[in-house]
């Protein structure tokens, strides 16, 4: 029997695939995200993937909001911060990569 061979391509439109933002979470999220308990995460994930240090420099700028997790090789990017900093720095980062770098942004989600 002869063995097959499976190739997975990624190609990646200039996209935002997730914005969403965690008000109040359970204290159980800082401890497995390790990061510092706060007000709210937000979660976003990019393609193409390297846009996510794109995304944590404007999210830094727009707000006071720190960086708990940042992988420009999935293009996911955690930001932490009061619920307020961290919904105006996921909808910065959605703004700019939209009318700046003609993206498709998506809608903006809470829990």
């Amino acid at each position: 029997m002869e063995k097959q061979r499976v190739i997975q391509e990624y190609v990646p439109g200039k996209q935002v695939t997730l914005s969403h933002v965690i008000a109040n979470p359970d204290p159980i999220l800082y401890e497995k995200l390790g990061i510092e308990e706060v007000g709210a995460i937000g979660i976003m994930t990019l393609t193409p993937t390297e846009t996510a240090i794109i995304a944590a420099d404007i999210a830094t700028k727009a707000a006071v909001v720190g960086i708990g997790y940042l992988d420009r090789f999935t293009g996911s990017l955690v930001i932490s911060g009061e619920v307020s900093a961290v919904e105006m720095a996921v909808r910065a980062v959605n703004t700019f990569l939209s009318e700046k770098l003609d993206f498709t942004p998506s809608s903006i989600t809470r829990s």
